[in-house]
């Protein structure tokens, strides 16, 4: 049997999975599911990477894969001898890797984490004998807290759901979690959707229901271009059964659930924050309705929720609302009751370094949306609130940040430049809103740049006011991630109202 012939067999955990050469590029926690699965499942596993924790390390010879320890900057010796007949690579490695562009060169399939995923997602069935259905979510902003709002309605409706993905529990542990899933909500990368694009027919995922929150340019240097960020994010619609649920707001959704290869049958669901048509979902006189999932829906509507109750939940923000709208247009697709979604959003919080307020105190709100690293997330932010003193900057990913600075700079008090990219960000203010007081910080101590970010943000806000960390950029320039950055926001907030100084932060600042 032919590699091809083989790999097309391959498409449920019963299949004859056993000496099956796989390469599996990167040792990460997704790297170490696809190991462990691959193992498990019979196949012959080498494991490249060029760095690996410490307990992956030691448990790959234990599960039965071997490991090759190197720079991965050229094309490794021992994977010209392995020969593998599949390639599985972990979503940090780009079309250009070498690696990659070696098995494409050469003819080997190439798969991600999820495609595995979706091949043995047979492992633990429903009572009924078949698989978990599948509910993809993607955009460039606001998937986190639409997989974990969606998940928590489902559950709220009676199913036994499990966010995972990209959201931090790779797709394959969920699959051979042996208590079993009636749905998963994969949270999806543009990375991933880039392998998922990979797909030969008989490893293409055929979801149940799909979402694109959003397009805004952001991983620029990992796709090479715009047009190709787009295409890996249009990937999620493909072969969607029942609901593609777009973003009426955001043209590029639209049009990408238009230009799917759908299941005959499925259905294009609209949603934003006006009235909403008779196939979406929207706001009518400060209630959140559905006329998608009604049998009487040219002329009524149903009530899931209040903006009111969203309100008093810390949920009223309107990109949070949008979430909501995409999260609640899901579960209706899969049978969930308004009630249910009611009930699941009085309870439901967000995660941390996602517009949370870290303090209040002096007439100043401190709010960490560390989570925002992408221009279009930190447009959000501002939007929600207008006139703050905005933190902004740190590793910009290719994107230019102008078009940010011109659309909403001009509405912040005043900006706290951060990162190493700091020039970039300051030649925007510059350029298009020049009337906005900009303040650097330089690049020292990673546990001094927030201490400093938050004495001069305290001089500026003065008694009133909101000062906002929506830095628009990775943090990976100066934090270990985003979390960290936001945790060291807060914790340089904690410590300056402690001190209870009121001095003027002035000084050794650079202003332009």
């Amino acid at each position: 049997m032919s590699a091809e012939s083989r790999l097309a067999s391959l498409t449920s955990w019963n299949s004859d999975w056993s000496g099956l050469r796989v390469a599996v590029l990167g040792l990460s926690m997704t790297g170490f599911s696809v190991a462990d699965t691959l193992t498990e499942l019979g196949a012959t596993v080498l494991v490249l990477t060029e760095s690996a924790e410490e307990e992956y390390a030691r448990l790959l010879p234990v599960i039965g894969a071997e490991l090759e320890l190197g720079s991965l900057s050229t094309v490794p010796q021992a994977l010209v001898d392995f020969d593998p007949e599949v390639v599985i690579a972990s979503p940090g490695f780009s079309p250009a890797h070498p690696v990659i562009r070696w098995a494409q060169e050469r003819g080997t399939a190439i798969w991600g984490d999820v495609e595995l995923a979706w091949r043995v997602r047979d492992k633990v069935t429903r009572p009924d004998g078949t698989p978990a259905e599948w509910v993809l979510i993607t955009g460039t902003n606001g998937k986190t807290t639409t997989t974990q709002l969606t998940a928590s309605l489902l559950v709220e409706g009676g199913l036994r759901a499990a966010p995972c993905g990209n959201i931090g529990v790779p797709v394959l542990d969920a699959v051979r979690d042996p208590a079993g899933f009636d749905v998963l909500v994969v949270e999806l990368s543009s990375h991933q959707l880039w392998y998922i694009g990979q797909s030969r027919a008989e490893g293409e995922l055929f979801p149940y229901a799909s979402v694109c929150l959003n397009l805004a340019d952001d991983h620029l240097v990992w796709h090479g271009s715009a047009e190709a960020y787009r295409e890996a994010k249009s990937f999620v619609y493909r072969n969607t059964r029942v609901a593609c649920v777009y973003n009426k707001a955001d043209e590029a959704t639209r049009l990408m659930v238009e230009d799917a290869d759908v299941v005959e049958g499925a259905r294009a669901i609209g949603f934003d924050l006006g009235i909403p048509g008779p196939s979406d979902i929207g706001v009518v006189e400060g209630l959140i309705v559905d006329r998608a999932f009604l049998d009487d829906r040219a002329r009524s509507a149903l009530e899931l929720t209040t903006l009111h109750d969203l309100e008093v939940a810390g949920l009223s923000a309107p990109h949070i609302v949008q979430n909501i709208l995409a999260a609640s247009a899901l579960a209706r697709s899969l049978g969930v009751e308004p009630e249910a979604i009611h009930s699941a959003l009085q309870k439901f919080t967000l995660d941390a370094h996602r517009i949370q307020v870290v303090a209040r105190h002096a007439g100043v709100t401190w709010v960490d949306d560390s989570k925002a690293t992408n221009p279009h997330a930190a447009a959000s932010s501002l939007r929600a609130y207008p006139g703050a003193v905005w933190v902004v900057g740190g590793d910009l990913k290719g994107v230019d940040i102008a078009d940010l600075v011109a659309d909403v700079g001009g509405t912040a008090r005043a900006a706290v430049v951060i990162g190493v990219e700091r020039e970039a960000v300051v030649a925007a203010f510059r350029r298009h809103a020049p009337v906005v007081p900009v303040f650097e910080v330089e690049a020292g101590e990673t546990g001094q740049v927030m201490n400093r970010v938050v004495e001069i943000a305290a001089g500026i806000a003065g008694d009133k006011g909101t000062v906002l960390l929506a830095p628009a950029a990775a943090s990976f320039d100066q934090f270990s991630g985003y979390a960290d950055r936001g945790r060291r926001f807060a914790e340089a907030v904690r410590e300056w109202i402690d001190r209870g100084s009121a001095d003027d932060a002035g000084g050794s600042h650079s202003a332009h």
